[in-house]
């Protein structure tokens, strides 16, 4: 279940990454979970982030959660996802990193663990597990404002890709890559399974620190996608 995560409500719009040009993403379904209503989309301005000297990180933005889609799929770190579990996506952290969530609409706070990738939308900073929202109180909303603090984070070394986006039809994915490849030199192709239906991940390149990932990011941005900067695992 590498890299993906939403609220219920969301998920295909989530598992799609925009893509705007000659090719395009199919328009995003809706599903529901009969144990939560329907999650709204995000609709907060892009994230607050920064370091502070004793390598503590603190990150304020939107949060979304998943849950029946990915239920006992396997994670970025090969754990099966658990959607009452204390769990959740980010796009960069280590996998493995325990931090701490706070609602900032509530005050509620949870720990989770980070296990996944995602979110594969530039308006969220986490995923969560059902359970982790539900304990945060905004199952019912579908998306909160967070403030994320690290707890304990894993060390390791780290790489970084770039996605593009991603599609339902396995050939608009190859006339990305096809356009992409015209540019850059390494374009994958990623698929990616959930309990909904198949998806095939564009991504560019693998890069030693974000910031060179982040420079490619822009490049495809004038190419008119939206592309999300991950860490491979």
């Amino acid at each position: 279940m590498q890299a993906l995560r939403i609220g219920t409500g969301c998920a295909i719009t989530m598992l799609l990454g925009a893509c705007a040009g000659a090719v395009k993403p199919v328009p995003p379904a809706q599903i529901s979970l009969p144990s939560a209503p329907l999650a709204t989309s995000a609709t907060s301005s892009a994230p607050v982030q920064g370091r502070i000297p004793d390598g503590a990180y603190l990150e304020t933005g939107t949060a979304a959660w998943y849950g029946k889609e990915l239920q006992g799929r396997k994670t970025a770190d090969g754990e099966v996802f658990d959607m009452y579990g204390l769990t959740a996506a980010h796009r960069t952290l280590p996998l493995g990193t325990i931090i701490l969530v706070t609602n900032l609409d509530n005050s509620k706070s949870v720990e989770v663990k980070i296990t996944d990738r995602g979110p594969f939308t530039n308006n969220r900073v986490l995923d969560l597990s059902y359970g982790a929202a539900r304990e945060l109180g905004f199952v019912a909303q579908g998306t909160a404002r967070v403030s994320i603090e690290i707890l304990k984070t894993a060390r390791e070394p780290a790489l970084y890709t770039v996605q593009a986006a991603t599609f339902a039809e396995e050939e608009n994915a190859r006339q990305l890559k096809y356009r992409l490849s015209k540019k850059f030199e390494v374009v994958t192709i990623v698929p990616f399974e959930t309990n909904v239906a198949r998806f095939y991940r564009v991504r560019v390149g693998s890069y030693s620190s974000e910031a060179l990932a982040e420079q490619v990011a822009k490049k495809l941005t004038s190419e008119g996608l939206e592309p999300i900067v991950l860490r491979k695992d």
